[in-house]
């Protein structure tokens, strides 16, 4: 429904401070009050936004199920990717691993060979423990940038696998026996899976999908596997 997609990007614009009125939010998706009424009240319902006294508020959760469901309306990923902040992207793949069956955890940070390290989500499902680098490009970018791109979520992919298990890595992998860590990168970019050093470069549209294939073509990517036969605790 092309009204409804024009106003969850009007939503998704006004509410990036905070909230606003449903005023505004009328005049800029150029619908009557009474539409943008009735299709507020609909969000609502469905526990996007609250409605108080003429304005509409809406949390980081609720800007995230407008940005999934204006995607799935239609609605220009790149157009999308410019109203979301940094976070709001991060969790559009935290939500969509748990959502097929994955432990998911954000910004994992650690230490290994005398770096800090961090992964911007890790998504955990026997046996595969998934690295995720997101990206919030706008634009094309060339074979050249992608590949140093790949090769530096390989490395950090590598730092986690060869980190556990640890006490101090708080991810669900950590109380397993064994693991394959398989690196990744998102992006919001239109198109399809591009693959660079064998690591998946995955446009958000197309992460469903990904998700589907991966654990019958793990084997055809880049992963590390880990056998945990020693647990090792960090003083």
């Amino acid at each position: 429904m092309v009204v409804e997609r024009n106003l969850l990007i009007s939503l998704l614009k006004l509410t990036e401070k905070g909230s606003v009125l449903i005023e505004s939010v009328k005049k800029d998706g150029r619908v009557s009050y009474s539409m943008a009424v009735k299709l507020l009240e609909n969000l609502q319902n469905e526990g996007v936004v609250y409605l108080k006294n003429g304005a509409v508020e809406a949390d980081n959760n609720g800007r995230l199920k407008m940005a999934i469901k204006a995607l799935a309306l239609g609605a220009d990923v790149e157009v999308v990717s410019n109203l979301l902040h940094w976070q709001e992207f991060e969790e559009i793949a935290a939500v969509a691993l748990e959502r097929n069956g994955y432990v998911a955890a954000k910004n994992v940070r650690f230490k290994n060979a005398g770096r800090r390290w961090e992964i911007d989500v890790v998504g955990c499902k026997k046996p595969l423990v998934l690295c995720i680098d997101c990206k919030h490009w706008h634009h094309r970018m060339s074979s050249s940038a992608l590949k140093r791109i790949a090769e530096a979520q390989v490395q950090r992919t590598r730092a986690l696998a060869e980190s556990l298990p640890s006490t101090s890595i708080k991810i669900e992998c950590g109380k397993w026996s064994s693991a394959k860590f398989v690196p990744a990168v998102l992006s919001l970019i239109h198109g399809s899976f591009k693959f660079y050093e064998q690591v998946p470069i995955v446009p958000v549209l197309q992460l469903q999908d990904f998700l589907n294939k991966l654990p019958a073509y793990t084997d055809s990517l880049k992963y590390f596997t880990r056998e945990f036969e020693h647990l090792r605790y960090d003083l």
